[in-house]
Order: structure tokens, then sequence, then C-alpha cells
């Protein structure tokens, strides 16, 4: 199984395609960036140098991945999505006479998006935070802090309204300002059956072991 590249894709020297993938029109990718097997990188988006991406990662039209994010396997990032990885960032030195180099620097931050995790559309991802497995980030979110596994995050800034299945179903709405805990919660479509502590950790209860797991 072969990557396919669309003529009018740009790669630069020391990226790293693996079998299956399919990267397509006007996308650009920066030298030095892995990406796995069976991935899709959509019309036009940008990927920085030394990015990391895993395995069947669906990278819709118009995303800007900058250097300094690892996005692992099974992630879905839709359209214009932004991610960032300064917080402070200027053009120039304070005396305005010299650019700003582009290379990572002390004030270059890393973010981590783990594994099935869904950015929805239209989303700003700030810098050094991480999204944990399978939370879902709604459409037009800002997310300034990092995200708890599983948790469903809305908004400017993103706050979690609740949690989701493996399978993307709604399983639990949170009450603003209340601590929400329970012993059993099960998915409406697929059956999947979750736990959520005091603190917020949501926790897998699937009868299929190898789906059974509390992530940090």
């Amino acid at each position: 199984m072969t990557s396919r590249i669309h003529p009018t894709a740009i790669l630069e020297d020391g990226v790293v395609l693996g079998p299956g993938t399919s990267v397509w029109d006007s996308v650009h990718i920066r030298h030095s960036t892995t990406i796995g097997e069976e991935c899709i990188v959509g019309e036009k988006t940008h990927i920085s140098y030394s990015v990391v991406i895993g395995n069947r990662v669906k990278i819709n039209a118009f995303v800007y991945i900058c250097t300094g994010v690892t996005i692992e396997d099974g992630v879905m990032i839709s359209a214009g999505t932004i991610f960032t990885n300064d917080r402070f960032p200027r053009a120039t030195s304070p005396e305005l006479d010299r650019l700003r180099s582009s290379d990572p620097d002390e004030h270059t931050l890393t973010t981590l998006i783990r594994c099935g995790t869904t950015i929805g559309a239209g989303s700003i991802i700030g810098p050094g935070l991480t999204v944990g497995p399978f939370a879902m980030v709604g459409m037009g979110s800002v997310v300034t802090k990092s995200v708890p596994p599983f948790h469903l995050v809305v908004g400017n800034p993103a706050r979690s309204i609740g949690c989701v299945c493996r399978c993307g179903q709604p399983v639990l709405k949170f009450v603003p300002g209340e601590r929400v805990a329970t012993e059993h919660a099960a998915c409406p479509v697929c059956g999947l059956e979750y736990a959520v502590r005091e603190n917020g950790t949501v926790v897998e209860m699937s009868t299929i072991p190898h789906l059974a797991h509390q992530f940090a």
C-alpha cells in the first residue's frame, strides 16, 4: 500500500509518509515531519516542520499545524483548525531592528493531542496543552487549558460540558459549577459503559477487556 500525493502538494526534504496516507491539493508539509499510516491530509493544509502525526489521522482542509505539535493515532482535526505554540509572540526584537527567528526557542511550547480525539471545525488550540484521549472539542472553540480524557468542551474559552463515548456520542452532561459523579453511564448508541469520579476523571467500565481503562 503506497502513499498518494497530489501533484500540487509541496513536501520538503525529510518528510516521511506511512503507507496508505493521502496528501491532497496545495498541501504544504515542512521538513522533518513524520505522518503515519492511512492518514488523510486535506487540501490547502499547512503542517510545519518536525511535527509528529500518528496512524489513521484525518486532517481536513485549511488546517494549520505548527512546530511543537504531536498528534496520536485515530485523531480527527476538522476544517479550519489552528494550532499555536507561543503565548507571547512578537515579530521583532524589542528594538524593532530585526525579525525574530521562526526557529523554536524558550518561548516555543509543545502540544499533545492524544488518541481518538476530535477537534471541531474552526477551533483554535492554545500552546502547551494536552487534549486527552477520546476528548471532543466543539466547533469554533478556543482551547486555553488542557482537556481531560473523554470530556466534551465548547466555547471561548472552552469549558467542559459533559463526557463522550469512544464512538463520539454524548454520554453524560455536566452542570456548570457542579461536580458530577456516577458509577455508571452507558452510551445510548453503542452501549459502552463509563464512570465519572468526583474530580471529573472519566473511567471506561466496558466489559471488553482491552477497552476498560483509566487514562492519566
